[in-house]
């Protein structure tokens, strides 16, 4: 029984020293996983401290090349408008010197007419003194009758009334022309006061705001899928970046544009953006475009006084509330012409409603310019021709940049006042038309070519997008086709940079389930 006990006794400490020492080596492991544990979490937050740093300092340099960039972009556009001030400054100062010289030439002239009508008056005095002296000769002659004193008389004065009824009539001709020049310029004048003239400068951009960021995304669609849908039916350019909860549209065609705009505005507030609904509401903004053109073109008849022209020219005209000439409006230039061109005729005493009627269909042409070849008054010319309209009034449109020599009083009043419209200060700006006009040669080439169904100039006139018919162009001719236009552009045009030629061909297949 004791040596039991001392048996257990002698188990239980064992037991008690195993304990102890397994106690003792849990707990130096758990020290040692500790300090590996802290050791990794100090390390890697030294890691995340210096990814943390390293990300700052390029931020900050890439804020600095923002600012950078945003201050070079305002110098440039300070810059460009200090050029305009200035170059307005100068043609007004010489304006005001030509103002000056006519203003001294009118008064040379008057003075010169007032000499004149005191020599007229000497010269008169003149010939009855010399009459007189004749008849005193001729009675104080013995050897001459009555008869052949008279004949004597009458030869001498009409040698000398001869003589001044030639300086009379080159006196007289001078006179009128000077004050037929002091009442062209009244009537300019008056008609330049009489109508109030509004300009628009020519923007290429549109923006539409949208609710949030997110529908940007939407727009943009998986993997760019709708953004390029959108830019092939349209024609036009999206331009989606940073700027809050707004999307830009530009193109240089501003009824494509208007277009665009109404098309992305409503799939916006439809909130389905999708190929398919694109399409549909494309097609649903040009018949609504359509609508707002007739009614711009019916708008500007019903201003004009004039109620019977034909539909067609009606909407031709409409056209042009999109168009822009050198930025300047190209409606609100017709009716301007047409207002100045009737001010004129009626101070003329000629007809107004045909001078007006002619003055709003001058520039009918650049509706279709960019469609048909030829220069804008010959088209113009035609279409009018065409639709119906007299002959005076079709050679009115025809002269009003002398493709034609004017032959009536109305094709110079046209002249005139189209003159006057264009050249009031601010109301046209070159660089925008020679832009344009580079942007429409660049589709027009594309065009030229067979089986070419649309073609869009994008990206400010960097590609241009040429939409081919797929049973006309297969896949090896639309990369001979891309070859061909890039070819003619290197040779007809001048142009910074390079231009991209994508020529895209698609083939549909559809069918209906009934």
């Amino acid at each position: 029984m004791p040596g039991s006990a001392i048996t257990i006794i002698i188990a239980v400490l064992a037991l008690i020293i195993g304990a102890v020492i397994a106690f003792l080596l849990t707990r130096y492991v758990l020290n040692s996983r500790a300090k590996t544990v802290i050791a990794n979490a100090e390390e890697a937050l030294a890691d995340a401290e210096k990814q943390a740093e390293a990300k700052k300092k390029e931020a900050l340099i890439e804020a600095k090349d923002m600012a950078f960039q945003m201050r070079n972009e305002a110098d440039a556009e300070i810059t460009e408008r200090r050029k305009e001030i200035k170059n307005l400054e100068n043609r007004l100062l010489q304006r005001e010197e030509n103002l000056d010289k006519r203003s001294d030439t009118l008064d040379a002239r008057d003075h010169q007419l007032s000499s004149l009508s005191g020599q007229l008056e000497r010269r008169q005095h003149d010939v009855e003194d010399a009459e007189v002296q004749a008849r005193e000769n001729l009675e104080q002659t013995a050897r001459m009758n009555t008869e052949e004193a008279r004949a004597e008389l009458l030869n001498r004065v009409k040698s000398d009334v001869v003589r001044e009824e030639a300086k009379i009539l080159r006196d007289s001709e001078e006179r009128t022309k000077a004050e037929a020049d002091k009442k062209s310029r009244e009537i300019l004048s008056l008609a330049i006061q009489r109508v109030a003239a509004d300009h628009t400068a020519e923007h290429t951009i549109s923006t539409v705001s949208i609710p949030s960021d997110d529908v940007k995304g939407r727009i943009i669609g998986r993997e760019g899928r709708n953004i390029r849908s959108f830019e092939q039916i349209t024609g036009i350019n999206l331009i989606i970046d940073d700027t809050p909860e707004v999307v830009i549209i530009s193109s240089f065609d501003p009824v494509r544009r208007e277009i665009g705009r109404v098309t992305l505005e409503n799939l916006i507030a439809d909130g389905r953006i999708h190929p398919a609904r694109i399409e549909e509401t494309f097609n649903k903004a040009t018949e609504l475009v359509g609508q707002q053109v007739h009614e711009a073109g019916s708008q500007a008849a019903f201003d004009t006084g004039i109620h019977d022209l034909h539909p067609e020219i009606v909407n031709i005209l409409g056209r042009l509330r999109y168009r822009t000439s050198y930025g300047q409006n190209v409606l609100q230039h017709s009716l301007e012409v047409a207002a100045l061109a009737g001010v004129m005729a009626a101070e003329l005493g000629l007809d107004p409603a045909q001078a007006k009627r002619a003055g709003l269909l001058h520039d009918l042409g650049k509706a279709v310019d960019h469609e048909v070849e030829g220069s804008h008054a010959v088209i113009g010319a035609d279409l009018a021709r065409r639709f119906g309209e007299s002959p005076e009034i079709v050679h009115a449109i025809e002269a009003h940049h002398n493709d034609v020599t004017p032959s009536t009083v109305v094709a110079v009043l046209i002249q005139a006042a189209d003159a006057i419209s264009a050249a009031r200060p601010g109301a046209r700006r070159e660089s925008i038309e020679s832009y344009i006009k580079r942007l429409e040669k660049l589709e027009a080439i594309a065009n030229s070519y067979s089986g070419v169904e649309k073609t869009y100039a994008m990206q400010a006139g960097r590609e241009v997008r040429v939409m081919v018919e797929p049973h006309q162009v297969s896949d090896n001719q639309a990369t001979v086709l891309a070859h061909d236009i890039a070819k003619q552009i290197e040779d007809e045009m001048e142009y910074p940079g390079q231009i991209k030629v994508l020529v895209i061909r698609e083939s549909r297949a559809e069918d209906f389930a009934k």
